[in-house]
């Protein structure tokens, strides 16, 4: 059940209405209801791995609530590292396994030239959708309870609807039991400024992902599938189309995210702060999935030492976190690669302690950027999107493939794939965007001044375009991870 599908409208249509007109009166019940159609809303991409989001669910609030009983700390670690060892565990096997697998059976008959090569083990295993986001949320929980920033909870319907909350079971944004849990556990009331927020935040989002991602894939799609065939200006417009895709795309399921939750009085954390107006790698990491960033920055950047110690041990520190990072998104060199290439990118603000020099947004309260602020803006950009060619690839060596034909002569050629009414969408996307920067969403606030049939206007010229100028459906890229 797609976010820019017919069936999810009709069900949160649905839920919205039962939630606040047959449910208000109980905040367990309201729960009940959230927890219910979270569950069938998973079970819509296979019934089977509910089974699976509930064993994890349980496994991570019973541990928590045996190590809060212990008393001793060889009893807390015992139940700490069985929630841990048990939740990457599944991980690894539905999610990395084969590639383990593949690259150690590659290792030994390397070591063994003379005699005959055998085949990895491989499981014919289905990856279960947002495995990797569910499984962090359970995470993050168990180990905040056992560094005893939290008290565990003992609702576990509360709890459950922690990690299953539908509008971000998929693919985020990542929640800390801190922010999130709060607002289950009390009573919420229908405030009609924040619905309507939301459903701005929603229809910005379906923009994003059907007229900008879904066009912006069609374009990547070829070029990256006959680049062998193709000229570098080809290749150069085929990057950055999935540039533009990969950030239409889970922006735009984000937004739709975050609208949604708040249709039900929940407030979810922020994932996206306009990146591509970063000016430097170190700024750009601030704003592009926050919660993941801000996850490994938090449970594992600073327990290594962070930025603290020897220089070696600052570039160690980087390179494990930007590779783990890598290695989440997927069981390929490809993602392992974007990681280390990223790391490379950060390295130097880290050890010239600059990483910490742009805070704010870009232009702060001015219309145009200086000289330097674009010159920097558009440098950040070009190695981004030099290094989503890697993230993009089916592996390393259509990668390199792709580059050999991105550098060369034919690079300064007029493109022959040059999609006008793209270009122009997505320069009126990025100017909607750079006006609306210094917001929570580009459109949070636009309009917000004008005369009533001005703002309306605007707001169906949003919808006629999601309509006019939608691409094919495409699957949104983060339900691979």
């Amino acid at each position: 059940m797609l976010f820019n599908s017919l069936q999810f409208a009709v069900f949160l249509l649905i839920t919205f209405i039962l939630y606040w007109f047959v449910a208000n009166r109980s905040l367990n019940v309201q729960n009940g209801l959230l927890l219910l159609s979270s569950y069938f809303f998973y079970s819509c991409w296979d019934w089977r791995f509910v089974f699976l989001l509930i064993f994890s669910t349980l496994l991570d609030f019973f541990t928590a609530l045996k190590m809060d009983k212990s008393d001793s700390s060889k009893s807390r670690k015992f139940w700490f590292w069985l929630s841990i060892s048990i939740n990457l565990g599944l991980l690894g096997v539905f999610k990395y396994f084969n590639f383990i697998s593949t690259v150690f059976t590659s290792f030994l008959n390397a070591q063994n030239n003379y005699s005959e090569a055998h085949p990895p083990l491989l499981l014919q295993l289905i990856l279960p959708i947002g495995i990797s986001f569910y499984t962090f949320h359970g995470l993050s929980y168990v180990i905040d309870v056992y560094q005893n920033r939290i008290k565990p909870e003992k609702n576990f319907l509360n709890y459950a609807v922690f990690v299953a909350f539908f509008p971000l079971l998929v693919a985020g944004p990542i929640e800390r039991a801190t922010h999130l849990l709060p607002q289950i556990q009390r009573n919420r009331t229908f405030n009609q400024a924040i619905a309507t927020n939301g459903l701005k935040q929603i229809l910005w989002g379906l923009f994003k992902k059907m007229v900008i991602a879904d066009n912006c894939a069609e374009i990547a799609n070829y070029v990256f599938g006959n680049a062998n065939s193709l000229s570098g200006s080809n290749h150069l417009v085929g990057a950055i189309a999935f540039t533009f895709q990969i950030y239409g795309d889970f922006s735009g399921y984000t937004d739709i995210a975050i609208g949604t939750a708040k249709l039900f009085g929940i407030e979810l954390i922020r994932n996206f702060s306009f990146p591509y107006f970063s000016r430097s790698i170190s700024e750009f990491w601030r704003r592009w999935h926050i919660s993941l960033s801000t996850w490994f920055k938090d449970y594992l950047y600073i327990p290594l030492g962070g930025s603290k110690g020897t220089i070696w041990k600052k570039i160690s520190n980087i390179i494990i976190i930007f590779l783990v990072s890598g290695f989440w998104h997927g069981a390929n060199w490809t993602f392992i690669v974007w990681g280390l290439l990223n790391a490379i990118y950060i390295l130097p603000s880290i050890i010239f302690k600059s990483n910490r020099r742009y805070l704010d947004i870009i232009a702060n309260g001015k219309i145009i950027p200086t000289f330097k602020e674009f010159y920097s803006m558009i440098l950040t950009f070009g190695l981004t999107v030099f290094a989503w060619i890697f993230f993009r690839s089916d592996n390393l060596t259509a990668a390199f493939c792709f580059i050999r034909g991105l550098f060369c002569n034919s690079l300064f050629s007029r493109p022959s794939i040059f999609p006008r009414s793209l270009i122009l969408l997505i320069i009126t996307f990025m100017l909607i965007e750079w006006f609306g920067r210094e917001k929570e969403f580009a459109i949070a606030e636009m309009g917000g001044n004008w005369p009533k049939v001005a703002r309306w206007l605007f707001y169906y010229s949003l919808i006629a375009a999601i309509f006019y100028w939608a691409g094919t459906p495409q699957l949104f890229i983060y339900f691979q991870f």
